[in-house]
């Protein structure tokens, strides 16, 4: 079951119930303001913001509110897509657009912040063991942040915010050719959450190095390492653990 969050089928149709009902769409990850203080560290005049997989969270609007503008929102949902530019027809600096994350559609450089919140771990839900991610997700993962790298100024940072720990996570991120450095902050009460920072052209340190080259090692040099069961009936609040 958990396979659905990988579809477009499962969200178009997820967005066009939610917009026959009439509802908002669930917040993963708490409200904003229960992480706002985390990103308002990278906000300054002026600073141009995208936010990828924007499904219909408030997240855009509460960015929006915070200054981010322009601020150009990405989904690969066409149902999403329509939904939100409708509800948000007449902000001005605010724009929607149906787009891959794997393919963004922007010149080098255009954006100072680019933020992601949940996006990463749906494209993850298939991983049953974090110490031993497959390469095809390996790849999925490393071409949307190498797009991420591309369209980020060079001061530029970017914000993923996620189920998952360092020492599984933030070895997606430590990459030497993404050229930026990384940092975790958690949040949330009854269950945390992390939110790591990205600031392009920073240095990774010595344990970020050699997590980043822990992804690429054979499935030998991890044989002692814990093996996950699986659960078909996961959902995907407790099945995102990578």
């Amino acid at each position: 079951m958990s396979g659905r969050y990988k579809e477009l089928e499962y969200w178009d149709s997820r967005y066009e119930e939610e917009e026959r009902l009439l509802t908002g769409g669930h917040e993963w990850f708490g409200a904003y303001q229960d992480f706002a203080h985390l990103v308002r560290r990278e906000l300054r005049p002026g600073t141009r913001g995208l936010v990828l997989g924007c499904g219909t969270s408030s997240l855009s609007a509460e960015l929006h509110k915070e200054g981010l503008r322009p601020l150009v929102s990405i989904d690969y949902s066409t149902a999403c897509i329509k939904e939100m530019a409708q509800r948000n027809v007449n902000v001005p600096d605010m724009s929607w657009m149906v787009m891959d994350a794997q393919h963004l559609e922007f010149p080098d450089g255009t954006f100072d912040l680019v933020i992601e919140k949940g996006t990463l771990d749906a494209m993850m839900v298939d991983e049953r063991d974090p110490w031993r991610v497959t390469q095809d997700t390996v790849t999925l993962v490393d071409q949307v942040l190498s797009e991420v790298s591309r369209v980020l100024a060079p001061s530029g940072c970017f914000i993923s915010i996620t189920f998952s720990p360092p020492h599984f996570r933030s070895r997606h991120y430590a990459q030497l050719r993404y050229d930026w450095s990384v940092s975790c902050d958690s949040y949330g009460r009854d269950f945390h959450y992390f939110l790591y920072t990205m600031r392009k052209g920073g240095q990774l340190t010595s344990l970020d190095l050699e997590r980043g080259h822990s992804l690429y090692r054979s499935h030998v040099d991890l044989e002692h390492a814990p093996i996950l069961l699986d659960c078909d009936d996961e959902d995907f609040l407790n099945n995102i653990q990578i």
